[in-house]
């Protein structure tokens, strides 16, 4: 059963040629990559050396044994939206302990064979799931663009509203507005400029608006808030603890499902996107996917999911083999190990407007006004999933969409296709 899952030596590149196309993508997915790793640990509640070691390990592992030759794994958005509460109530210290349970759950998921179940999720509860997954993503950066601390509640649009009022009270913090701006700024128009000027050498805009904002940062002592000391090291092993197990099972399932649907959603899109005849190994992804999150979280990371926006940056950089995604994780260690100091100096503003801008992306406000001119019966499963996402969580946001769609389907003239 287990070597099945085992990686095989035809999956790699062997040709000079190939070997460099994967790791020219392997270094931009890894330059795309650093910033997001970094954003979504400090977002998490956990840290900045948290996310980078989730990419570094989870990234790793996922690509020997997942079921994807394109797919790239490590922390995302939407992992973040359910660790939030879970750091909040039992402290970074339950990680470890979440992570062994989810990661085995997905496991089991694979030996089962349930793979190809979840991967039959309709496109459109998808879409509007990754809607919601956008806006959860934009409202939790309003805390780090703003430069103060989180207001209270538990919902990421209370907590986004109880910090607006509390930053209004305080005094806005345009110092960190203006970095954030700024950000945003040559994030969106650095691609535009290059294509104006005709110029082949493709530098990641991310990277672009990281390095220039923060170096402005620095020239002009900006009195701003930074990501802070990073280790120089591949995380530590860490301390289980078991006190919380009963109370952990119901987060630890929510992630198991999440890191199951959004790893086989980002495979699937990988696949269209590279016209791939041969497709991914549904069963195969869950397992690699579990045991990589089980290894990042043992390792001082978090629970890990493909990711679609650095997926589709490989696919795009004509990645031939999972090669590519191994040099990612390996690009990213030695910048773990090489880089930390210069890392640590990056304005927590700066990650705020590249979170803010990759939210944008994964909106893609033009696909979904598409898809809202499609039939009534899927415009509404779009937007009702999307809004359950936003207002209770994301499983059931998932799960009230994939509802909505069976009943439209059974009562509709035209039913739509599961």
């Amino acid at each position: 059963m287990f070597f099945s899952f085992w990686p095989h030596r035809n999956e790699f590149s062997t040709s000079r040629k190939d070997l460099m196309t994967d790791l020219i993508a392997g270094l931009t997915v890894a330059i795309v990559a650093l910033p997001l790793a970094i954003g979504f640990g400090i977002t998490s509640g956990m840290s900045a050396a948290a996310g980078l070691t989730t990419a570094i390990i989870a990234g790793l592992l996922a690509a020997l044994f997942g079921g994807s030759k394109y797919q790239v794994s490590g922390p995302t958005g939407a992992m973040t939206v359910i660790l939030i509460p879970v750091v909040q109530q039992f402290g970074v210290s339950a990680i470890p302990a979440l992570g062994i349970m989810a990661g085995v759950m997905v496991v089991l998921m694979a030996i089962f064979k349930l793979g190809a179940v979840i991967n039959r999720v309709p496109w459109t509860v998808v879409e509007g799931f990754t809607v919601g997954i956008a806006f959860i993503i934009s409202l939790q950066q309003i805390p780090l663009a703003l430069g103060i601390a989180k207001g209270e509640g538990e919902k990421s649009y209370i907590v986004a509203w109880n910090t607006l009022i509390d930053a209004l009270g305080l005094g806005l913090n345009f110092s960190s507005l203006f970095i954030v701006a700024m950000t945003l700024f040559i994030k969106f128009s650095y691609p535009v400029i290059t294509k104006r000027l005709g110029l082949k050498l493709h530098i990641p805009a991310s990277f672009v608006a990281l390095f220039i904002v923060t170096l402005i940062t620095k020239v002009f002592s900006i009195d701003i808030a930074t990501i802070g000391t990073i280790p120089r090291s591949l995380g530590s092993l860490q301390k289980i603890e078991f006190t919380n197990l009963t109370s952990l099972l119901v987060p630890a399932l929510w992630i198991a499902l999440l890191a199951a649907v959004e790893s086989l959603l980002s495979a699937r899109v990988a696949d269209g996107m590279a016209h791939e005849k041969i497709h991914f190994e549904p069963n195969r992804e869950l397992f690699g996917q579990g045991i990589a999150t089980v290894a990042a979280s043992v390792f001082g990371g978090m629970p890990a999911t493909g990711a679609i926006a650095r997926t589709s940056v490989n696919v795009r950089s004509h990645a031939k083999s999972r090669l590519a995604s191994v040099f990612h994780a390996l690009v990213l260690l030695f910048i773990a190990i090489i880089a930390a100091p210069l890392v640590s100096q990056i304005p927590t503003a700066v990650i705020a407007g590249l979170l803010l801008g990759t939210s944008y992306r994964i909106l893609n406000p033009v696909s979904i006004m598409e898809s809202l001119r499609t039939t009534k019966s899927e415009a509404s499963v779009l937007v009702v999933t999307a809004i359950s996402t936003v207002a209770i969580d994301l499983i059931w946001g998932m799960a009230i969409g994939i509802a909505l769609h069976m009943i439209l389907a059974r009562y509709s003239k035209s039913p739509l296709s599961l």
